[in-house]
């Protein structure tokens, strides 16, 4: 009897005493509290993740699970809103080998498997490969599933998805909210513009749409979002220090949610804060609304550009034909309706032909646009106007000083008087001689005139400049 009790009491001891493993503790998306997600425009996110959790005392392995498959593991931190001294992270890893068929046939390569038929009976078998795959089966070599596999327990170090794994020393036992914060990528965002044109192509509606693409593993439900626009340098070093990208998501968002962005200046960067949450799902691409402008003035330019290299030697004709460019211009200041600074995007521009119907005009890169600054817009070549450039004098008057005379004819097809600027690179130390129209020295080495087409008409531009290279 006494033999009895001892062994009864020693079976207790290992099984509760301090040799045992204790189960690690899971903490999973069901006890997310809050998340904010800022978004830059680099495939980069910064994700703030807080959850509630029951710790126990003492050291204990816990499953911090649902966490993004892209996770940047060196930038993860941990701290306890509840108690952050008394809260201490020993140990860190992440789990991504993520349970899958092949993964487990994988960690069963060598060993007994059995093949079930279809009556009910199996075989006992060694898994020799994967490729095939092929079974050792009573000493032969069998090729092919002959039945139903079947594993006998699930290997470790295989988790359904990718789980962060601390080991904690904690105080005291007590519910915690626990704040994990860490940079991903496989998450981005852009902006896309709208632009519809009156028919005089004077006034303009103008709409602004964020697109977010994220593919970094993970969904966020009723998320903070924050963005952030700008060029921000990251080391080509894979360890990266999170705490500096940290600092764009410390405020709260407001309560009055009103779905629209709210900018703000942020270091050198701009921070766009949706006032609301939303939910990115893993695997969607989601766009929200930043900005839309009803009338606002633009100006339409036609531009006849040069170039630098047609003063060194005598062309005649360098360039048959030269198209007119197209481009659209607008301040972006609060008196045209807009005023907030405009993320870079690409902008597409409509306008309504004569049944009224929106057709696609064009389209164009905007990079980061501070307020009150210009967005300058090419939309493509004019069809009804045309150019060409003549160059009707070339003389080398010295070993480096020479004279040329240009003639530029401007040939308008439209039912319209338009009016084409001319855009003149001169290299060298220049002096206009002559010349039939106006012109404004707009830089150190560029010519501009300004000249009128009549319609259905044409104009010419003649100068002459002396340069000495």
């Amino acid at each position: 009897m006494k033999k009895r009790l001892m062994a009864l009491t020693l079976a207790f001891v290992l099984s509760t005493g301090p040799l045992a493993a204790a189960a690690p503790v899971s903490v999973t998306r069901d006890d997310q509290r809050e998340v904010m997600v800022t978004i830059y425009n680099g495939n980069l996110g910064l994700v703030k993740d807080l959850r509630e959790a029951r710790l126990p005392a003492g050291m204990s392995e816990v499953q911090f699970m649902d966490v993004a498959a892209l996770i940047d593991p060196t930038t993860v931190h941990l701290k306890s809103l509840t108690d952050a001294q008394g809260l201490k992270i020993l140990e860190q890893n992440y789990e991504y080998d993520l349970l899958t068929s092949q993964k487990l046939m994988e960690k069963y390569v060598g060993r007994k498997v059995r093949l079930y038929q279809g009556d009910g009976t199996f075989h006992e078998a060694t898994l020799l490969s994967t490729n095939g795959p092929v079974f050792e089966i009573n000493g032969q070599i069998h090729m092919g599933h002959y039945g139903r596999l079947v594993l006998p327990s699930l290997p470790e170090n295989l988790v359904a998805k990718p789980t962060l794994v601390w080991l904690l020393r904690n105080q005291t036992a007590r519910p915690q909210r626990i704040e994990a914060s860490y940079l991903t990528s496989g998450i981005t965002w852009k902006a896309d513009y709208v632009m519809v044109l009156n028919a005089a192509d004077t006034l303009s509606d103008l709409t602004g749409w964020v697109t977010i693409d994220n593919k970094s593993g993970a969904t966020y439900g009723n998320a903070a979002l924050k963005l952030v626009a700008g060029d921000v340098n990251r080391a080509p070093d894979p360890r990266r220090d999170g705490r500096l990208l940290e600092m764009a998501a410390k405020a709260q968002s407001p309560a009055d949610a009103s779905r629209d962005f709210k900018s703000e200046g942020f270091f050198e960067y701009h921070l766009y804060s949706l006032d609301g949450r939303t939910t990115i799902k893993d695997n969607q691409t989601k766009q929200l609304s930043l900005l839309a402008a009803s009338e606002v003035p633009i100006t339409k330019e036609l531009i006849y550009y040069g170039a630098q290299d047609y003063y060194r030697n005598a062309y005649g004709v360098p360039v048959s034909n030269q198209k007119i460019a197209v481009y659209l211009e607008v301040k972006n200041s609060k008196e045209n309706r807009l005023g907030l600074p405009l993320p870079k995007g690409k902008i597409r521009v409509y306008k309504a032909d004569g049944s009224g119907s929106q057709q696609f005009i064009g389209e164009d890169w905007i990079d980061h646009t501070p307020k009150d600054e210009r967005v300058k817009i090419k939309m493509g070549n004019a069809f009804d106007l045309v150019g060409e450039r003549t160059q009707k004098d070339f003389k080398k008057l010295a070993s480096n000083l020479y004279e040329i005379e240009w003639e530029i004819s401007l040939r308008n097809h439209k039912t319209a008087a338009q009016t084409v600027t001319v855009i003149e690179p001169v290299p060298g130390d220049w002096q206009v001689l002559a010349s039939s129209h106006q012109y404004e020295k707009i830089q150190a080495h560029t010519l501009k005139y300004q000249i009128p087409v009549p319609k259905e008409g044409a104009a010419k531009l003649t100068y002459r400049v002396r340069i000495r290279y």
